[in-house]
């Protein structure tokens, strides 16, 4: 954990229908400083919406050889490259090196997050999925955001449902790929 970082503590009742996964999840979210709290929301996002045996978050910032969100199997291999934000086309291309599945969730507008990697060299580009959010979701919901938060987190037809404190948002699932 960073000097500084603010330790944030989410209670996520994740209920994804599309891929058959219902989790009571406990999170422990480290936010460095200069982590912006859509950032932070766009990671516990990521998270809940990749969530399968072996995920953990990085280090953050400070571990600049990983992404923000991986997965590993029982061996330890890295199964799942998944950034968050806006990364260079060089990482993406780094990652999915490294691991069988490489995915990106943005808070910011997707077509301006690919619009560098076009023409970059990026190994296999066409598999590697962005996601992102309606416009002012992820802001949304960053700003509900306490040091201790309960949300309901449910995904169905690629359409998020959360509910934080009796405040209900939801978004489409954009999806597209890097190449």
């Amino acid at each position: 954990m960073a000097v500084g970082a603010t330790m944030h503590t989410f209670t996520v009742q994740l209920a994804d229908v599309d891929r058959g996964v219902y989790e009571e999840l406990s999170l422990r979210v480290a936010r460095h400083p200069s982590e912006t709290d859509a950032f932070m929301m766009t990671r516990v996002l990521a998270y809940c919406l990749e969530y399968e045996e072996g995920i953990a978050f990085s280090d953050g910032i400070s571990a600049t050889d990983e992404p923000a969100v991986l997965v590993r199997d029982l061996t330890g291999a890295l199964t799942a490259w998944i950034e968050v934000g806006a990364p260079d086309a060089a990482r993406l291309h780094s990652g999915s090196m490294q691991a069988g599945r490489t995915a990106v969730y943005t808070h910011r507008d997707p077509a301006k997050v690919a619009a560098p990697w076009a023409g970059k060299r990026i190994h296999r580009g066409d598999e590697i999925l962005l996601h992102s959010f309606d416009p002012g979701f992820v802001d949304a919901a960053a700003a509900l955001v306490e040091r201790r938060s309960a949300m309901t987190l449910s995904v169905t037809e690629r359409r998020i449902y959360l509910d934080h404190g009796g405040t209900s948002l939801e978004s489409d699932i954009h999806t597209q790929t890097a190449a």
